[in-house]
């Protein structure tokens, strides 16, 4: 199988969320780090230096919103897409992390991991390393 080269940060609490998008990228020929909570992903971000990454938005140590704000506070990693996975639909959550600048919003209810999939290809595809 062939690899893109291109690393993915997968920081999501729920163990068969993780491991289903963890699988469904690797098979794209990504190489995915996986993090289960928001403290040990800021950590991973920052010593991984991730291509894309997946950032669910309620997690012990530290929400999602914690984690893009001090993502793109620093300057190590404010330049990296942001995917937001949550379960809330609300206009004021998606508006809140939108204006952080964020690369797309996925509800976890309606997430497909053919469309994840295809949205992390298009982001990465869209950036010049």
């Amino acid at each position: 199988m062939e690899t893109t080269g291109k690393r993915v940060l997968l920081v999501e609490d729920d163990r068969f969320l993780r491991r289903a998008c963890e699988a469904s990228l690797r098979q794209r020929g990504l190489t995915v780090t996986t993090a289960a909570d928001g403290e040990e992903g800021l950590r991973l971000a920052r010593s991984e230096r991730p291509d894309i990454i997946l950032l669910d938005m309620l997690m012990p140590k530290l929400s999602g919103l914690e984690v893009l704000r001090a993502l793109r506070s620093d300057e190590a990693t404010r330049s990296v897409p942001v995917l937001i996975l949550s379960n809330s639909s609300r206009e004021q959550d998606i508006a809140e992390v939108t204006s952080l600048g964020i690369s797309g919003y996925f509800v976890k209810s309606n997430l497909s991991l053919q469309e994840l999939g295809e949205l992390v290809g298009r982001v990465l595809d869209g950036q010049h390393g």
